[in-house]
């Protein structure tokens, strides 16, 4: 009996995962190997997986990760295409436990699939999260070619400026992401100097866009992390459509905004 597969809650996570990996090829945000995916599955780890070896040696972490001792990820694999993620997450992704010490990984799941390149960049976000309270389970880097198309003006990556243009498009972009949007200058992708900006930006948002690059958020659900790029998107397409009718789109007013706050019990 495969007690991966058998696994009900586990299975539930890994299927969302697909869910969301193939609304991002469809939504033409993963060209190539474009983005990536991990997802914190620790509360779905039964014993029986917990005594599975690992499939490779330890593997060594750049960084020390005290936050994520003993913890387990599903994590897309390097390389790999989300359009088949979507259809057999566990030939293009796999499931790793951090050991004990915080600074080496094993796969424990399915197969010796090797995690994205940015897997540190994704611990240091999921490890700092936990370090200050928040133990968000998903971190979830794509390519939405609109909100992308956006960062290269200079008027967009002003602080608040994308925030304010994208929540006066639709009042639903003020709801889903009421934090507003952190602007990374751009830097090289991979690295951890981009991790770093980045958790600088996670103090005040949940979703931050890497200049000339793609965005990340994180978050407590793979199905809702999505859908707050989703919402951000939606906003970015109707900016960009009003403006190829060649006109500048009015936005709501500072008043409208404002009068969802109460209503929608939002962040100030």
């Amino acid at each position: 009996m495969n007690i991966i597969r058998t696994n009900v809650a586990l299975m539930h996570e890994i299927d969302k995962i697909s869910e969301v990996a193939g609304y991002l090829w469809e939504k033409g945000w993963a060209e190539r190997n474009g983005g990536n995916i991990s997802v914190n599955v620790t509360e779905c780890i039964t014993n029986e997986i917990k005594s599975l070896p690992s499939l490779v040696p330890a593997i060594p972490l750049p960084l020390q990760f005290d936050y994520l001792r003993g913890n387990y990820f599903y994590v897309t694999g390097t390389g790999k295409r989300m359009r088949y993620v979507a259809k057999a997450p566990f030939e293009h992704g796999s499931i790793i436990r951090i050991n004990d010490e915080g600074n080496a990984y094993g796969i424990v799941a399915e197969n010796p699939v090797m995690p994205t390149s940015e897997l540190p960049s994704h611990l240091s976000m999921h490890n700092y999260m936990r370090e200050i309270g928040k133990g968000i389970q998903v971190v979830l880097h794509t390519h939405p070619t609109d909100l992308i198309a956006l960062s290269h003006s200079k008027k967009f990556l002003e602080e608040g400026a994308m925030a304010r243009i994208l929540w006066s498009m639709i009042p639903e972009s003020r709801i889903v992401v009421p934090r507003g949007i952190g602007i990374i200058p751009y830097e090289i992708p991979g690295t951890l100097e981009l991790a770093a900006a980045t958790i600088r930006q996670l103090d005040k948002h949940d979703v931050v866009l890497w200049e000339k690059h793609g965005v990340l958020c994180v978050g407590d659900d793979i199905v809702e992390t999505f859908d707050a790029i989703d919402t951000l998107s939606k906003s970015a397409q109707i900016y960009l459509t009003a403006r190829q009718a060649g006109f500048d789109p009015q936005g709501m007013t500072d008043e409208q905004l404002d009068a969802l706050v109460p209503v929608f019990n939002l962040p100030v």
